[in-house]
């Protein structure tokens, strides 16, 4: 009977072991759809630029200006802005060098971008480049010039000044692309407070919620306002000034020249909504600030921020 029992197990097990390692092979070879992801063995993926190619092509195009220069976290920086410029469609990247020839690492670097580009370059005066002084100045301005040179009035686009110390969430640019004349939002731990906004009310900039230098025309940071391009080109002579201008009035000094603060377009919910993270890193002594571009989440509380200070305009 025991004999009998064997020679049949024996003749079965091969059997089975071959059912179960084909089981095995099969269940590997098919994805596992996870329901709360919504992707086979992966994370739900919102892919922006995936848009119809008729609905692409009438987007207004962003027109990113980043001045640069050479550093050991240059290539890293610029790799950083990358990686989200390239997703962020109808797209158009500036890179303005502060160096007298174009250097042979931004330019293979923006060869390999995969996004269209413009490299120019500016060298900064030696006595330009003292502590205190406004920086990036010839940078921005030569990028400007371009954008006159080369675009017409029968282009739609937006600027934007996008450091290249920044970092900026896909948010932003949906925000910034309906832009008509001066659009702004609020951009956080400025100076070193929690974030900066402009004051709203009734859907129009009445003042501003700032730590540094409440008597500025426009109390915000370059990360902080886009330009609609034909309000560039309609302004030949509008560029940041570089004689006779303070450290932290670019801004004001620019925007003067081509708007006023009632005509300002208040984005991100009426300046009260925050989100794209900005790493704005220092590395002297150590200290890193982090820069918040404000659009998304929900606005710090203002009783917790006893250090700010609120200014309307009169």
């Amino acid at each position: 009977m025991k004999s009998l029992f064997y020679s049949r197990f024996f003749i079965l097990l091969p059997w089975v072991l071959i059912v179960i390692i084909m089981i095995d092979i099969d269940t590997k070879r098919t994805p596992v759809r996870s329901p709360v992801l919504g992707r086979p063995g992966g994370a739900q993926r919102h892919d922006r630029t995936r848009l119809p190619r008729a609905n692409r092509s009438a987007l207004p195009v962003i027109y990113a200006i980043t001045p640069t220069y050479n550093r050991p976290v240059q290539k890293a920086e610029l790799t950083r802005l990358a990686n989200t410029f390239c997703q962020v469609p109808r797209f158009h990247w500036i890179v303005v060098e502060d160096s007298s020839v174009r250097t042979e690492l931004v330019a293979r670097f923006l060869s390999h971008s995969g996004m269209p580009y413009t490299h120019l370059n500016i060298f900064t005066p030696r006595r330009f480049k003292r502590t205190g002084m406004p920086r990036a100045t010839e940078q921005r301005n030569t990028a400007l010039s371009w954008l006159r040179s080369h675009r017409s009035r029968k282009d739609v686009g937006v600027v934007f000044f996008a450091d290249d110390d920044n970092t900026y969430s896909l948010e932003l640019f949906e925000e910034m692309r309906s832009t008509r004349g001066v659009s702004v939002w609020p951009v956080g731990l400025v100076s070193g407070r929690r974030y900066e906004r402009p004051i709203v009310e009734k859907g129009r900039v009445v003042g501003w919620y700032t730590g540094w230098r409440p008597d500025r025309p426009f109390a915000i940071d370059m990360a902080g306002f886009a330009v609609n391009l034909q309000v560039v080109l309609g302004s030949p002579r509008a560029q940041f000034k570089r004689r006779g201008s303070q450290p932290g009035m670019q801004e004001s000094d620019f925007l003067k020249q081509i708007t006023k603060v009632g005509d300002l377009e208040p984005k991100a919910n009426n300046c009260t909504r925050v989100s794209s993270l900005a790493y704005h890193c220092y590395r002297g002594n150590s200290f890193i600030r982090l820069k918040k571009v404000a659009l998304t989440v929900t606005l710090f509380p203002l009783v917790k921020l006893s250090g700010m200070k609120h200014y309307l305009l009169i």
